[in-house]
């Protein structure tokens, strides 16, 4: 018997012993399966700052977890080793939900992460290994594209502390030729995590000649500020040509300086550039009174110098998960 699987958009209907286009959700006896749950690939316990996540839980460390899948197929995924292959073709670990809490206290970790590939694929692993953790007083993130239909994503929500969000480009052609998706539900889905009271950060990988024009970019900084807010930190990352796309060069530094330019002129509090280094471009400043509050080099923290969430020079408070 066919089953319709409804977690993402892309609702496939999958034929008896067949997956789904992520890979892992498999129809067996007519019930739909994920193979990977408890079977991750990937366990590393990593800087928060790697996710990234700047604004939740400075200089800490999280515990990291992926299985094989995801439901886009973009052409310059950097992880498309794990994301995009096949899970009986990659070794994995045992590692059941109501384990991970005690890994992670293991390796002094505060939180842990779904991350690396796609999250929302292996959903069932991802859910009750949230609901473990919150039981064991430890934070979550998600590190996610975000394509998830709106009611999966609801129950998922209350389980969730942090997420960021690859929100790839304000078009849906972008989508569609790229990643083999569309836009609509990961705007649904940045909406629905700020409405649940989710600590969201968002990222935007630039690519040249792809998504890095003026119009582009004002266009993504605008519905972050009207839709998110201005709070929400912004994070400009640096294509590097892999995978499919190789054709394109990496992304020039001024571009992603430019982006920074438009973002705050557009009035967003807090931007960053990723994957490349310069100096200033990863440090969190007070909005109000431009003090250095946070000094990071890469994922590490060089100086904090919040004081109760606050900036130290003036008493603004600055947004994210401190404690």
């Amino acid at each position: 018997m066919t089953i319709q699987c409804e977690l993402c958009p892309k609702n496939c209907l999958i034929a008896p012993g067949q997956s789904g286009e992520c890979r892992i959700r498999v129809n067996i006896d007519g019930r739909l399966v994920a193979v990977t749950y408890g079977r991750p690939c990937a366990v590393h316990v990593d800087p928060i700052e790697k996710k990234p996540l700047f604004h939740m839980l400075p200089g800490s460390r999280i515990l990291s977890l992926a299985t094989v899948g995801c439901n886009l197929h973009c052409k310059n995924c950097q992880n498309w080793e794990i994301s995009q292959e096949n899970p009986e073709k990659l070794a994995a670990k045992e590692l059941d939900p109501g384990d991970v809490p005690a890994l992670a206290r293991q390796h002094a970790c505060q939180s842990i992460a779904y991350t690396y590939t796609e999250p929302v694929v292996f959903y069932e692993y991802t859910l009750d290994g949230c609901r473990q953790a919150h039981d064991a007083g430890l934070k979550t993130a998600l590190v996610t594209a975000g394509y998830i239909n709106r009611e999966p994503f609801e129950r998922l929500a209350p389980h969730v502390d942090a997420v960021n969000i690859d929100l790839k480009a304000m078009s849906d052609t972008f989508y569609r030729d790229l990643c083999e998706g569309s836009l609509a539900p990961v705007l649904n889905t940045l909406e629905s995590a700020k409405s649940a009271g989710i600590w969201v950060e968002v990222t935007n990988l630039v690519i040249p000649t792809l998504n890095d024009s003026e119009a582009d970019l004002q266009k993504l900084c605008r519905w972050v500020v009207s839709h998110l807010g201005r709070e929400t930190p912004l994070h400009f990352s640096r294509f590097h040509p892999a995978f499919r796309m190789k054709n394109l060069p990496p992304t020039p530094e001024e571009t992603l300086v430019r982006a920074c330019d438009i973002a705050r002129a557009e009035g967003l509090h807090y931007v960053y550039i990723g994957n490349v280094a310069r100096a200033g471009a990863e440090n969190t400043y007070c909005f109000q009174c431009g003090a250095l509050v946070i000094e990071r080099q890469r994922f590490t923290i060089i100086e904090n110098r919040l004081r109760d969430g606050a900036c130290p020079s003036c008493g603004t408070k600055v947004h994210g998960v401190w404690t």
